[in-house]
């Protein structure tokens, strides 16, 4: 085993411990994306299961949704303002384009909250068509599910529309207040004459996660089994070589 202490078994040696601890903490990394999923499933169950709460038990101007409040049903009333619709682009439902109209609804309390009215089928071009369903005129009462703010560049707004709805991108354009977060519908009332596609549910799954962290601890456990095989092989083929004769030579007789 003395070939272990050479220079190139020990550089050898540290390249796969390095390598299994890595995937040794990719794998925890997936686990702990698991446990998060669960986390939120069970919050996303129970919030579903509930019934509307006011709009500023749930959202508060100027700050984010926590997670654990994401998918309650909230309750508001106001008029919308639709000078002020963005729209969302690139969005499909069972491989058909469309777009979500998001519509400020001034609330009685004087903040506007963020609503995504749903979904309307469009030419795949990522483009709206000139006539989106209006929403309700007057004073409505509307009831949706609370939804946490997107991050990144995909919030930008150009011209009106944007690819993922940030309060506070929106806001910063509005004349009003606006609730952290935004809504998507479930009902209004009174109904509009063209209503679009609410919302589809959350996905409740757990995704890949348990997988994935098998799977990285499985790679741990064949670098070091790999590692293992080889130095097995090496102080195999190391003692079979001194129990015989180097190739071509034969034993000297002497007489």
């Amino acid at each position: 085993m003395r070939f272990l202490l050479t220079r190139r078994w020990i550089l050898f040696l540290l390249a796969v411990v390095v390598l299994a601890l890595g995937c040794i903490r990719l794998g925890e990394w997936q686990f702990q994306r698991l446990q998060d999923r669960e986390q939120s499933n069970e919050w996303t169950r129970a919030n579903l299961q509930g019934e509307p709460a006011p709009v500023e038990d749930v959202l508060a101007v100027g700050e984010s949704l926590p997670p654990e409040r994401e998918w309650k049903r909230i309750s508001a009333g106001g008029t919308y303002d639709t000078a002020e619709t963005v729209v969302l682009r690139y969005q499909t439902r069972d491989g058909q384009a469309g777009v979500d109209r998001v519509t400020q609804l001034v609330t009685d309390e004087g903040p506007a909250l963020l609503m995504d009215r749903g979904w309307v089928a469009t030419a795949n071009t990522g483009s709206a068509p000139d006539d989106l369903p209006a929403p309700p005129p007057g004073r409505v009462e509307v009831v949706g599910w609370s939804r946490a703010d997107a991050t990144g560049d995909s919030t930008a707004v150009d011209d009106g529309s944007t690819r993922a709805i940030s309060s506070e991108v929106i806001g910063a354009g509005l004349p009003y207040p606006v609730y952290g977060g935004f809504v998507d519908a479930e009902t209004e009332d009174p109904a509009p004459a063209t209503a679009p596609v609410r919302a589809e549910p959350p996905d409740l799954g757990e995704g890949p996660h348990l997988f994935y962290g098998i799977q990285w601890w499985f790679f741990a456990a064949l670098a070091l089994f790999g590692f293992g095989y080889l130095v097995f092989d090496e102080r195999r083929r190391a003692r079979d070589g001194s129990d015989r004769l180097p190739t071509g030579r034969r034993p000297v007789s002497r007489t």
